[in-house]
């Protein structure tokens, strides 16, 4: 199944408070409850000014509904094509 990044500007996303962020966290994952199993959320990056979030979904549209559904900006939608590492060197 495809893999996706999103990019959500959030002005002071980094200063966000632990509880907002589990605030953040649970409207999320009702969401996902309520898309069903084909939308996962793997995990997030919190920045100064925005949240980078590694989905894995059939398709970009069940991300960006994801979005719509939570209320959460989703500025740009890039789906992986390769994954590299320090190993990939080798």
């Amino acid at each position: 199944m495809p893999k996706f990044v999103i990019e959500r500007e959030i002005p002071g996303a980094g200063k966000l408070s632990p509880q907002e962020l589990k605030s953040v966290s649970q409207t999320s994952c009702q969401v996902l409850r309520e898309l069903g199993p084909q939308v996962q959320w793997l995990h997030s990056y919190v920045t100064g000014d925005k949240i980078y979030c590694v989905y894995i979904a059939p398709d970009e549209a069940l991300v960006r509904e994801h979005a719509r559904l939570g209320g959460f900006p989703a500025n740009s939608v890039s789906q992986v094509t390769s994954i590299i590492d320090p190993t990939t060197a080798e």
